[in-house]
C-alpha cells in the first residue's frame, strides 16, 4: 500500500496543491520511504501557485522559528510553510531536488538528516538513527 493511502497523505492531497510546488519535510519523507509507519502531522513547503492556494485554506501566521509564514489546516495536522526554519534552506532548491513517491514530492532523506541533526531535539533521535541506517544499507 502507498503512502497516499495514509490518513494525513490524503488530506493534504485534498488541498489540490499543484504538485510542482511543494514537497513534504519534517517526518513525513520517513513516511514516504517506509521508515516510519505513522506521522502526527506534515510539515510541507509550498512556493508559487501552491502557497497561493494554501492561503485559501487559512490565515498565515509566524511559525515558531520565526521565519517565514505557515498555513495550519486540518487541526494541526498539515502545516505548510513559504519558508524553512531559517535562510540558510532555500525553498525552489528544496522543493527541486524533491523525491517523488507516489507522485508526491518529499525531500530527500540525506536532506532531512541534516536538517533533524542540526535542531538535535530530544523526539528525533529515533528518525535520525533511522535515516542513517537506510542511507548506509541503500534500502
Amino acid at each position: 500500500m502507498g503512502v497516499r493511502h495514509n490518513r494525513i497523505v490524503m488530506e493534504l492531497l485534498s488541498l489540490g496543491l499543484p504538485t510542482e510546488d511543494y514537497a513534504v519535510f519534517g517526518s513525513g519523507p520517513l513516511l514516504a520511504h517506509g521508515l516510519r509507519s505513522d506521522v502526527r502531522d506534515l510539515d510541507v513547503l509550498a512556493r508559487g501557485r501552491a502557497w497561493e492556494r494554501a492561503l485559501r485554506y487559512g490565515t498565515p501566521r509566524i511559525p515558531p522559528s520565526g521565519n517565514g509564514r505557515m498555513v495550519v489546516l486540518f487541526d494541526g495536522r498539515i502545516e505548510i510553510f513559504d519558508e524553512w526554519v531559517s535562510a540558510d534552506w532555500n525553498v525552489d532548491e528544496l522543493i527541486d531536488s524533491a523525491d517523488i513517491v507516489d507522485g508526491i514530492r518529499f525531500i530527500p532523506l540525506a536532506t532531512v538528516l541534516r536538517w533533524k541533526k542540526s535542531v538535535s531535539r530530544a523526539k528525533d533521535r529515533q528518525d535520525v538513527t533511522a535515516i542513517e541506517q537506510s542511507l548506509r544499507t541503500g534500502a
